[in-house]
């Protein structure tokens, strides 16, 4: 016996109902399984902050992408080594600006144990060496090439260095490689660290605007290369049997007599990270800083005195496009 119409359109509403049902399940079951890769969110994300400004942007960038995410972020004061021991046993969850010239073993022992992941580029171009304000060409004739310094090292020299120069190195907690290089390529300097990012701009600007004697540790991006005119000493390229090979080099009986290998910039995390914010992880593993947009964010807070909260919040309203795709990349 054929269908009447009224059956007919009976049958029809409820086929159409059975598939609004059938959709409106699939969708709460793809709810749910979205909810379930963003992990715990009920746990904050630590992020390390270490002790430059440069590394503070990156950071908090990523903490406010997080955020968009659905996620919370604490922000966690960290010594730049003493951060991997912390890494390792998850109290603090990523970093985001691990710098591989000066950070030593360290971190390589960190990822060789299994309890620190590399997240991969952390996007911007980096340099690394020993640095002057051009006046200072004018003190000690031959440089930029670094074996002029022998002779006129004694101009560089303070009272806790004497008859040696003074070279101002690094903070102690971002290593030696100041020191290194003096003694792999025997200049008569001494080096003193210095206490502080600020410490280090302090010396420069003092240097600037005194027309003193200075040679520093320095890396770039920094806004402090686009205030003044600076140039890097040259050194003997960088290859990998300088840091292995006595033999290599000027120097037959040691290692360092080299510029600093070209320094690659990344980032990383707790190993339970992925398992734990899953989205999250894959989050931080796009984020991306330029080096133009992360020396325009040192200028506003370093010289112009913005707070880091309120730079951030502004660059993150004008590249919606830009974080919205790392976003994008955690579901």
């Amino acid at each position: 016996m054929g269908l009447s119409t009224f059956d007919t359109q009976r049958e029809e509403e409820d086929t159409s109902m059975f598939k609004k049902l059938i959709t409106a399940a699939a969708c709460s079951f793809s709810m749910v399984a979205g909810a379930a890769d963003m992990g715990a969110v009920d746990e904050p994300i630590k992020l390390a902050i270490n002790e430059w400004t440069g590394q503070h942007i990156s950071t908090h960038i990523a903490g406010e992408t997080l955020k968009k995410a659905g996620y919370t972020v604490e922000y966690v004061t960290a010594g730049y080594e003493p951060q991997f021991t912390a890494l390792s046993d998850g109290e603090i969850h990523a970093t985001m600006e691990i710098w591989s010239s000066n950070i030593g073993d360290i971190v390589v022992k960190a990822m060789d144990s299994g309890k620190v992941v590399d997240l991969g580029e952390n996007g911007i171009e980096a340099r690394e060496g020993l640095l002057y304000p051009v006046h200072v060409k004018e003190m000690c004739p031959g440089l930029p090439a670094w074996d002029a310094l022998e002779a006129c090292a004694a101009k560089f020299a303070t009272a806790e260095t004497l008859p040696q120069g003074r070279l101002i190195d690094y903070p102690a907690d971002w290593g030696t490689p100041g020191a290194d290089r003096l003694t792999g390529l025997g200049i008569p300097f001494k080096a003193v660290p210095a206490g502080s990012e600020g410490a280090l701009i302090s010396e420069l600007k003092a240097s600037v605007a005194r027309k003193t004697p200075l040679l520093m540790v320095f890396w770039q991006p920094h806004w402090a290369l686009s205030e003044f005119e600076t140039e890097w000493l040259e050194l003997p390229a960088a290859e990998d049997e300088c840091f292995s090979d006595p033999a290599w080099g000027v120097n037959p009986n040691g290692t360092s007599d080299c510029d600093f290998p070209a320094s690659r910039v990344f980032k990383a995390a707790w190993a339970g990270m992925g398992d734990k914010w899953p989205a999250a992880a894959e989050v931080l593993k796009a984020v991306s800083i330029s080096t133009g947009d992360q020396q325009t964010l040192m200028a506003a807070i370093d010289q112009e005195g913005g707070n880091i909260e309120t730079v951030i919040a502004e660059w993150m309203d004008a590249n919606e496009s830009v974080w919205s795709e790392w976003v994008s990349a955690g579901q």
